[in-house]
């Protein structure tokens, strides 16, 4: 998992290849869940915590270029 001041030091366009990474990766951590098969289920929870990041990087990027 990232630590925030390294997804801040990426490029909008890093981060957003790196959000479309991470919801494929919540999709099958979602898949490997509901048919048992998901052993580390911390991992999930870290996927969740990095989007969240990563989105609020954005969004106040994307607001501050509008004031």
């Amino acid at each position: 998992m990232s630590k925030a001041q390294d997804l801040r030091a990426k490029k909008s366009e890093e981060l957003e290849g790196r959000l479309g990474d991470l919801k494929k990766e919540q999709f099958n951590l979602r898949f490997q869940k509901a048919s048992g098969q998901l052993t580390n289920t911390a991992q999930f929870g870290n996927v969740r915590h990095e989007i969240a990041q990563i989105k609020t990087i954005l969004r106040s990027r994307r607001d501050g270029a509008q004031s």
